[in-house]
């Protein structure tokens, strides 16, 4: 087993910072010691096998994106990236953790979807994996298999309030599944768009010729998020079941959560770095020479960019100050423009839905640091600590302390961080939806499970790097 020793650096946590080393043995960590301590002889450096020497920069535990779709099928296609590619991405942007989505779809046993799931992950990925399951076609055969999930590791299901004919998942479905879920502690996940009256609205856009990826955004009103997000909460309400609701773009959604959560409710909500960056205006409105007013389909995702007029990027930031959302993950669903998203030239409902954010999620939410917008620690809280507690892996990952997992950034806040396809582009498409961003920090260093698979600018692991991880209940409820 090989042993390393990381000095000089400040560790940082939810809680706290403090100046401290730590000792890496194998795949764990065995000690987090005081500068200089003797603790474990008067000159450890030279026992060890490895000396990382982190002096002016932080030691964070790894990163844990507990929302990506690696080589999901959507509208007629699939997401580009592959569990190596979208893996390898990941770790070059100090995540060592994803928790991807096995499918299921009406008609298709749920066992067997997830069975596919592990034959696309297994041997590829470079940093350790989970899943949560997609529960498309809630039906009684459905239903009877969500208990056995919890043996398998996985004990959180999704289910879509959008997309009919797809994902779709009517009321009285949704009840029977909560109902599941309060009985044996799995956490729902839920998409929260009205998708039959997003569907009226993107029919008459188009029948009015308003068919650039501008409208997607105006189709998809903040109204049918927020209403969405009330129908849930009280479904969840009237069954007992917690709630988690995926990727919150609207400040109206937020106030829905928070209502919730001050009486009481177990409900939480996630963003992701777009709905924090990213705007109708400027992105989906966008134009280019090579694109025309087509170029806003970079940005096509769902639930669709905000109106930054209105303020709702602002909104997601003071939710992430005041806890009102937990947690921000990326949604990470990359398609190419070429062959892709070009599918939706003159419709826009046929766009392929996704951005590819899983290698700059924890470079975009430092900037968040640097900027003002939440503190140290609740960056390594909103990308960590508090995934690995909602999702069932804390105490193995989110932290670094004796008995976790070897998963480790050396993050150098003097260092900076060019976003660009031609710059720091890892992921399996042909732009990137942060061209241009600057980032005044650096990932330098990113240990999996002891392994250092990036460092120093080169990339040093390989697919088959990454485990799958089965994740126990929440340890984030009430």
């Amino acid at each position: 087993m090989t042993t390393t020793l990381i000095t000089g650096g400040t560790v940082v946590s939810a809680t706290g910072r403090v100046l401290a080393d730590v000792l890496v043995d194998g795949e764990r960590i065995v000690a987090v010691l005081a500068p200089g301590s003797q603790l474990l002889g008067s000159d450890l450096t030279a026992s060890v096998d490895a000396v990382i020497d982190a002096t002016g920069k932080y030691v964070i535990p790894g990163g844990i994106d507990a929302h990506t779709h690696m080589q999901l099928p959507f509208g007629g296609t699939s997401a580009s990236d592959t569990f190596e590619t979208g893996t390898r991405a990941a770790a070059w942007g100090g995540t060592t953790t994803i928790v991807d989505f096995a499918v299921q779809r009406t008609g298709e046993r749920v066992q067997d979807g997830l069975a596919h799931w592990h034959e696309l992950a297994a041997g590829n990925c470079a940093i350790d994996y989970g899943f949560h399951q997609i529960v498309g076609g809630v039906d009684a055969d459905a239903l009877a298999a969500l208990p056995g999930l919890i043996d398998e590791g996985i004990t959180s299901f999704k289910m879509f309030m959008a997309y009919p004919g797809v994902f779709y998942a009517d009321d009285a479905q949704i009840l029977r599944a909560m109902q599941v879920a309060a009985d044996t502690g799995l956490l729902t996940m839920m998409h929260a768009e009205n998708g039959p009256v997003i569907d009226v609205l993107a029919e008459q856009l188009v029948e009015a010729g308003k068919t650039d990826p501008y409208f997607h955004g105006i189709a998809r009103a903040w109204q049918a998020e927020e209403e969405a997000t009330h129908r849930a909460i009280m479904l969840a309400n009237l069954t007992g079941a917690p709630l988690y609701v995926v990727h919150v773009s609207a400040k109206q959604a937020v106030e829905q959560l928070a209502t919730a959560r001050d009486k009481g409710q177990n409900v939480f909500g996630e963003t992701c770095p777009q709905y924090l960056y990213l705007s109708l205006e400027e992105q989906l409105g966008a134009s280019s020479e090579q694109w025309g007013a087509f170029e806003g389909a970079k940005w096509v995702c769902s639930t669709p960019l905000r109106s930054r007029a209105e303020g709702h990027q602002d909104h997601m930031w003071q939710a992430l100050r005041t806890n009102d959302l937990q947690m921000v993950s990326t949604d990470h669903c990359p398609f190419c423009m070429k062959g892709q998203k070009e599918l939706g030239l003159g419709d826009f409902r046929a766009i392929p839905n996704g951005i590819g954010s899983v290698e700059h999620r924890m470079d975009l939410m430092y900037q968040g640091v640097v900027t003002g917008e939440i503190t140290l620690e609740r960056w390594v809280e909103l990308t960590s600590t508090t995934p690995a507690r909602m999702f069932g892996m804390y105490g193995q990952k989110g932290v670094i302390a004796p008995g976790a997992d070897a998963d480790i950034v050396i993050y150098d806040p003097n260092g900076h961080t060019s976003i660009g396809v031609d710059k720091t582009h890892h992921m399996n498409m042909d732009h990137s939806a942060w061209e241009g961003f600057e980032i005044d920090g650096h990932v330098d260093t990113v240990i999996a499970r002891g392994k250092v698979v990036v460092d120093a600018g080169q990339y040093l692991g390989r697919a088959g790097d990454g485990r799958f991880v089965k994740r126990g209940l929440s340890q984030y409820l009430i």
